[in-house]
């Protein structure tokens, strides 16, 4: 989920992917800082829901693990 409401800049993995806690999921900017989004858990990543580009609002989902 998202931190903070700011713009993605980048979307670091896709869907099947597999992904470890700590692993970015894609980078968040937010009040002109760069935000590294990292996976909670380890899993496979089941949806992908932003895109780079996409303005989101704090809470926000970004990625879906499975």
């Amino acid at each position: 989920k998202a931190p903070m409401p700011g713009n993605i800049l980048d979307v670091k993995v896709k869907v099947g992917d597999t992904v470890k806690a700590g692993t970015v999921l894609c980078v968040l900017e937010a009040m002109k800082m760069e935000n590294e989004i990292p996976a909670p858990k380890d899993g496979k990543v089941a949806q992908v829901v932003v895109t780079k580009g996409a303005t989101v609002g704090a809470g926000d989902t970004l990625v879906v693990l499975a």
